[in-house]
């Protein structure tokens, strides 16, 4: 008994034993899993990586070497910007944690590095910005990443080159290609504005391709890091993506392919050092320069401009020193707050918008100089107080920008800024204002004894008196102006400044005025068909002794039956075989067509008995007419713009006119004449006032007297051509048709031998006249292209 109850203590313990043995281990387990599901959190997660330290170092003369500490190998992308001025690294999902947020003090190669980190996307930026040209290498590892710069050989935008370790080094350009140092883009004004830096001495091609636009820049190297792809279609452009590559095959051809909307118009254009490609679906061709068909016209251009006095802008907010347009790589250095952009523009209902870093401040009593200084730190900008500025402000705000924060402070406190770069100087408002009333008037001052200078600027094709109006609008009141007529000089005097816009503007009015040769041709056609067939049948039979029948009767002992249809104008040749003529041929149906000399033809038979008791003649004719008439009248003038021209030819006509003085003769005018007058567009069209007559006589048609009527045909009208370009500006088509049947009665209508009774006869006219007009500009070029 108590062996089994020992036995059954023993089991149970062994149980509980193993029980616990297995409870450690699940144990054990499980905060193995947590450890590990942890620390691939923390990995995966953003800002896993912290930068620690930043620095800036330089062993040797024209070199320097900035290594940054990182807890954990970085992901990261460098690039250049600004035209070789700067160095973007962009550092991936990590965080700032003990790095200095700049470094001020550089040496001859670098002027500064800048840190800055973007929670939205987890990335820290180290911006470098050089002091000179040089070239860098990057390399990663474990523990961060070293940047080394050497100054470059060459004068001129950095030629920065990334190195990998583990690469081959990048085949340097060619000496004599150029460096496409930035490719940007930007869209304000519903202008797409593409600017490729470093290209604007190298030669380019552009292209239509099926997506949109290619320009290849010959003579030129794409660095790899510009070698990319740009979606842009959420700034609703006409731009959806801009591709910038290295041509194959072709070291030295930069191809920038642009994928735009349908519809879109573009323009090239040299900027300096730069190529600039703006495209939109408004631009006019006074933008483009040329018009629709490719040729020269006239472009907008300023000739004037008014100069702003160089004096201190008084300021209560800073949104008024932030441009709109903000490009990608200058806006995290303008505030270093606001998150990149790759441009756009803001809100313009917003106003004075506000795009600082948000703070939360919560003060009391605090002295306005230290909220100032408070404010300059975070905004990262240089503030200067004025003695002048005194007192204590209470704040409490949450999540405000800022500029915001510090403008209300100001305008709370009656103060204003003047701000030049990143130098804001804070005075009281009447201080500033006093300030720039001076500076105003010292301005005035000096612009009102600055020197005179006379100058004559020749006019060689406008009037001089013409322009001498538009050219006083841009004199001071100090400023003169008078003509010579003899040389058509304008004379004036006024500041050196002012006669140079006045110079401008005189160059851009006094060009060729255009001339137009404006060709008019008048195609008259007209056709005629004509077609007639007749019949002319008769005889006689004569009962009697002498004809050997006799009718046996006292009365009527002799019968005569004879045709009576014959005139003194129906020809009776053929009609006798015996004689060439007879004198009456005894029609009984006498329906012939009009034949004779040159027209148409006729057949003559007769049908006789031995003892003439039955004589039967008949005369078949036909006449058919067919013609065409073509009639080509070209008349052509030369006029200047704006001004009518007339050119015509004609015969005078002699009328017979009857009053109370006796007969008098009178000239109608039957002329082909062409009277226009042309308005030359800016993009190369001709706007013209057309009026075309061509008159000539139809002596077909007399009056009463014997006079031909006059058959006029004219055309008037407005219309717009382009140059070269022949339009149709009207056409008449006419045509008549007929056709008659001359008959016996009742005979006429009989089926099949009613023919034997008819004569039929068909006519079609058809006239056709078309006006077209042709004009010309013969100097496009010096008119329109300057």
């Amino acid at each position: 008994m108590r062996t089994h109850w020992v036995r059954r203590c023993t089991e149970a313990a062994s149980r509980g034993a193993l029980r616990r043995r297995v409870r450690r281990a699940a144990a054990a387990l499980g905060v193995w899993i947590l450890t590990a599901f942890v620390a691939v959190s923390a990995s995966a997660q953003p800002g896993a990586t912290k930068v620690t330290d930043v620095a800036l170092s330089s062993a040797k003369a024209g070199s320097a070497q900035i290594v940054v500490r990182t807890s954990a190998r970085p992901v990261y992308t460098a690039r250049i910007a600004d035209g070789g001025k700067r160095i973007l690294i962009d550092v991936s999902g990590s965080s700032v944690a003990g790095a200095p947020a700049a470094i001020v003090e550089g040496n001859d190669v670098v002027a500064g590095v800048m840190t800055q980190a973007y929670k939205e996307s987890s990335t820290t930026r180290i911006l470098v910005q050089l002091a000179k040209n040089a070239t860098y290498s990057i390399s990663a590892s474990d523990t961060g990443l070293v940047l080394d710069l050497v100054q470059a050989e060459k004068t001129g935008p950095a030629a920065a080159v990334r190195k990998e370790p583990e690469k081959a080094p990048e085949t340097r350009p060619a000496k004599d290609s150029a460096n496409i140092r930035d490719v940007r883009y930007g869209f304000a004004s519903d202008r797409d504005r593409i600017v490729i830096e470093g290209a604007s001495d190298a030669k380019f091609t552009e292209t239509r391709t099926k997506s949109g636009l290619r320009i290849e820049i010959q003579g030129a190297r794409l660095p790899k890091s510009l070698q990319r792809t740009l979606d842009v279609g959420a700034f609703g452009g006409s731009v959806r993506a801009i591709s910038t590559f290295q041509k194959q095959g072709a070291t030295d051809v930069v191809v920038v392919d642009i994928d735009r909307a349908a519809g879109a118009k573009h323009v090239i254009a040299r900027e300096g050092d730069a190529l600039v490609c703006t495209l939109s679906k408004n631009l006019s061709s006074s933008e483009l320069g040329k018009a629709s068909d490719g040729g020269a016209a006239r472009k907008t251009k300023t000739v004037a401009r008014e100069e702003a006095y160089e004096l201190p802008v008084v300021e209560t907010s800073l949104g008024d020193a932030v441009e709109r347009t903000v490009e990608p790589d200058r806006a995290d250095a303008f505030l270093p707050g606001m998150a990149p952009q790759v441009g756009g523009q803001n809100n313009p209902d917003a106003g004075r918008a506000a795009v600082g870093r948000r703070i939360d401040l919560d003060l009391k009593d605090a002295d306005i100089h230290d909220v100032l200084r408070l404010l300059s730190d975070v905004g990262r900008v240089n503030v200067v107080t004025a003695d002048n500025v005194t007192g204590s402000v209470t704040i409490r705000m949450r999540n405000v920008p800022w500029d915001q924060a510090m403008e209300t402070v100001l305008q709370a406190k009656g103060l204003g800024m003047v701000r030049r770069g990143n130098l804001i100087r804070v005075a009281p408002l009447a201080d500033l204002n006093k300030e720039r009333e001076l500076a105003l008037a010292r301005r005035k001052s000096e612009f009102e004894l600055a020197p005179l200078e006379t100058r004559l600027v020749p006019v060689s094709y406008a009037d001089a008196k013409a322009v001498m109006p538009r050219a006083k609008d841009l004199l001071s009141p100090r400023g003169t102006v008078a003509v010579d007529e003899r040389t058509n000089v304008l004379i004036l005097r006024d500041i050196t400044g002012n006669l140079n816009q006045v110079e401008e503007l005189v160059r851009s009015l006094d060009t060729q005025t255009p001339q137009v040769l404006i060709e008019a041709r008048i195609v008259e056609a007209s056709s005629q068909f004509s077609r007639e067939f007749g019949i002319q049948w008769g005889g006689g039979s004569v009962i009697g002794q002498d004809t050997g029948v006799d009718t046996g009767l006292a009365f009527p002992n002799r019968i005569g039956i004879l045709g009576a249809a014959d005139d003194a104008q129906t020809p009776s040749d053929g009609l006798d075989p015996n004689r060439n003529t007879v004198e009456s041929p005894n029609f009984a149906v006498n329906l012939p067509a009009a034949v004779g000399g040159g027209t148409g033809g006729a057949l003559g038979m007769t049908f006789g008995s031995v003892n003439n008791l039955f004589n039967l003649s008949v005369r078949l004719s036909a006449a058919e007419s067919n013609g065409t008439v073509r009639i080509i009248s070209s008349p052509r003038v030369l006029t200047l713009d704006n001004r009518e021209a007339r050119i015509s030819t004609g015969t005078l006509i002699p009328f017979s006119q009857v009053s109370a003085q006796g007969v008098q003769t009178v000239f109608q005018e039957a002329k082909l004449q062409l009277l226009v007058k042309p308005h030359v567009t800016a993009d190369g069209s001709v706007s013209m006032s057309v009026k075309i007559n061509r008159d000539e006589p139809d002596f077909g048609n007399r009056s009463a007297r014997g006079d031909p009527t006059i058959f006029k045909r004219e055309v008037e009208t407005e219309l717009l051509v382009m140059d070269g370009h022949t339009a149709v500006i009207g056409g008449i088509y006419t045509r008549n048709t007929s056709r008659s049947i001359a008959q016996v009665p009742v005979l006429g209508d009989i089926p099949i031998l009613g023919v034997l009774f008819q004569r039929r006869g068909s006519t079609d006219r058809r006239t056709e006249l078309v006006v077209f007009i042709t004009p010309r500009i013969v100097n496009r070029s010096e008119s329109l292209g300057r």
